[in-house]
C-alpha cells in the first residue's frame, strides 16, 4: 500500500512503529513531527510569494513564514536583509524607497521607512495533515519523510531509544534526499560563471 493521504500515513506508522493500541495519540504526534520537518526542511514546494502592506515602515508576515527568500519593494528592487542594528543605524528614521529590512518577531520592519505594499517570496510552513486536509505537497512528494519522522515521535513517546534512533537516521536520510532532489531541479542545468576580469 502506498501512503497517499492523512488516513494511509497513520496506518503505516502504526505497522512501522507495532502500536497500534495508542492510535489516538498519533494526530499530537504528527504535529510534532511537523515541527521537526519545518525546522530541517527547505525545500522548492516550501516557496511562496505574497503582498505585505507596509504601515510606517512595518507589516505583518504571513502566519506560515519560515525564513525569506527574496524581498522587493514596490518598484520590484530586491532589498537586502541586514540587522536590525544596522537598519536603525544607517537610515534612522528617513522616508523613501526600502532599501533593506530586518525581521523582528511576526513583523518585518523596512528602512527607508515607507507605506507601500512589499512583495516576499518565502520558506512557508508544511500545511499540516488532518482528517479535513488529508494531504499536501510533502506527502506527495516525499511520503517516506513523513513516515519516519512520525514514527521516530511514536518511538520516543513509547522510549524506544533504538526505535527512535533508526527513525531519526531514516528520517534525515529522506530530507537529505529531498534537499539534493531540490539542488539538481533548481541547478541541474546551470552553467559556473566566473566574475571578474578575464584575460
Amino acid at each position: 500500500m502506498t501512503i497517499s493521504d492523512y488516513a494511509s500515513l497513520l496506518v503505516d506508522a502504526s505497522e512501522y512503529s507495532g502500536r497500534e493500541n495508542i492510535a489516538h495519540l498519533y494526530p499530537r504526534f504528527l504535529g510534532l513531527a511537523e515541527l521537526k520537518l519545518n525546522r530541517a526542511l527547505r525545500d522548492a514546494g516550501m516557496e511562496v510569494t505574497d503582498e505585505i502592506a507596509l504601515i510606517d515602515g512595518e507589516g505583518t508576515l504571513p502566519a506560515d513564514f519560515l525564513e525569506a527568500r527574496e524581498v522587493k519593494n514596490a518598484s520590484g528592487i530586491p532589498i537586502r536583509a541586514v540587522s536590525l542594528q544596522q537598519l536603525t543605524s544607517s537610515y534612522m528614521d528617513r522616508s523613501g524607497t526600502p532599501a533593506g529590512y530586518a525581521i523582528v518577531g511576526d513583523t518585518i520592519r523596512v528602512r527607508p521607512v515607507s507605506n507601500q505594499d512589499l512583495t516576499i517570496t518565502y520558506y512557508a510552513k508544511v500545511p499540516p495533515l488532518t482528517p479535513s486536509n488529508p494531504t499536501n505537497w510533502l506527502l506527495a512528494k516525499a511520503p517516506d519523510a513523513y513516515l519516519y519522522a512520525l514514527v521516530n515521535e511514536i518511538a520516543i513517546w513509547a522510549k524506544d531509544v533504538d526505535g527512535a534512533t533508526a527513525a531519526q537516521q531514516l528520517m534525515m536520510l529522506a530530507i537529505s534526499g529531498l534537499k539534493i532532489q531540490d539542488e539538481r531541479a533548481r541547478w541541474g542545468n546551470a552553467q559556473v560563471v566566473v566574475g571578474g576580469v578575464t584575460p
